[in-house]
């Protein structure tokens, strides 16, 4: 009996874009060029392929001279190994409520990781001094998980974005308390963005101690990055990495992909455009009456409150998710691929909808 046949055919309409995640969107072509450069003969694998090699040096042009890149599959893992080599078998993660890592990681870091996560409310998805000393105490108390690391979001869950100077402030703060600062940096090149400042400007320049570097939100196919920052501080990176099953044989095709977002402007670009479609987005929003921007949109999200009926309704012709069902909060999502068309056909399909109410 002969197998079906499996030819190779498009099983989507490549012009339909929704709203739901900039995880949805493909890989941009200069990444895809990228991939397709790096494939045909042999490299040697686990990360000693010459792509994995220039790889560093791209992250050291924006990181800083010690700045060591590991690459990883997804920002799970990266989040996951990145915690596991700041803290102890004790130790514990002060954390947003908010904190992807808390909400949206299936309990990885905890159950994975072994890591006590410390979580505080934040009206902004934002940590501050003041708040992280809501968990920052008992270091010498048994019954307790030791704090040992400040973890943040840049850009954050709710799509605000720290300045320089707050991350700078929680450095100085975590550090004199004897504890790390790990950036989550899923949608780290749209914070650059909004900011208009270099990467090192909120990271290696205002003391954090390493990060997790988003490709997939930001146009590669798969992979991020953990990059250490301070050499000194973080250990065992290599072995962590492998324990926790995040070390790629064929490396090159991860290195090549951030690589290419990193090593000209390509990151920035479609962090920039993302993000003003998100702009667009809000501006076209605020217009319609009876629905309600929640947070400030300082990235490429924009989180909303409408009748629960409307956004079922739209659903039906716009992938997106709600963010608080009960509350009928929702969530709308731009990519580096999104068009001033889809925006605006969104819009006015919100506009319909409103309107039968």
């Amino acid at each position: 009996m002969n197998p079906p046949r499996t030819d190779a055919r498009r099983h989507h309409d490549p012009d339909v874009r929704g709203f739901a995640s900039d995880n949805y969107a493909g890989a941009h072509p200069e990444v895809l060029a990228a991939l397709a450069l790096a494939n045909g003969g042999h490299q040697v694998a686990y990360g000693e392929d010459a792509y994995t090699e220039n790889f560093q040096q791209v992250v050291r042009s924006h990181f800083g001279p010690t700045a060591e890149a590991f690459p990883v599959f997804n920002g799970t893992g990266a989040n996951v190994v990145a915690l596991q080599a700041v803290t102890d078998r004790w130790g514990a993660v002060i954390c947003a409520e908010s904190a992807h890592i808390n909400v949206d990681e299936g309990g990885a870091p905890e159950r994975v990781g072994g890591i006590k996560l410390l979580t505080v409310p934040t009206p902004d998805g934002k940590l501050t001094p003041e708040l992280i000393d809501r968990q920052a105490y008992g270091w010498d108390d048994e019954h307790r998980a030791m704090p040992q690391v400040v973890s943040i979001a840049q850009a954050t869950e709710l799509g605000t974005v720290y300045t320089p100077d707050e991350i700078r402030a929680i450095c100085e703060h975590a550090h004199a308390h004897g504890m790390k600062v790990h950036v989550d940096g899923s949608r780290l090149a749209n914070a650059a963005a909004t900011l208009n400042v270099p990467l090192r400007a909120f990271t290696n320049a205002a003391g954090v101690d390493l990060l997790s570097l988003g490709g997939t939100k930001n146009g590669a196919l798969f992979g991020e990055a953990v990059v250490v920052l301070d050499p000194d501080g973080v250990r065992h990176m290599k072995h962590l990495r492998k324990l926790s099953m995040q070390l790629a044989s064929k490396m090159r095709f991860v290195s090549v992909q951030l690589e290419a977002l990193l090593a000209r402007d390509l990151w920035l670009r479609n962090a920039r455009h993302a993000n003003e479609m998100a702009q667009r987005l809000a501006e076209g929003v605020r217009a319609v009456h009876g629905v309600e921007i929640l947070h400030p949109v300082q990235a490429n999200a924009v989180f909303a409150r409408l009748p629960h009926e409307v956004s079922e309704r739209l659903q039906k012709r716009f992938r997106f998710y709600f963010w608080d069902e009960t509350a009928g909060d929702v969530r709308w999502m731009c990519a580096f691929d999104t068009t001033e068309d889809d925006v605006d056909t969104f819009v006015a399909a919100l506009k319909e909808e409103m309107a039968r109410q």
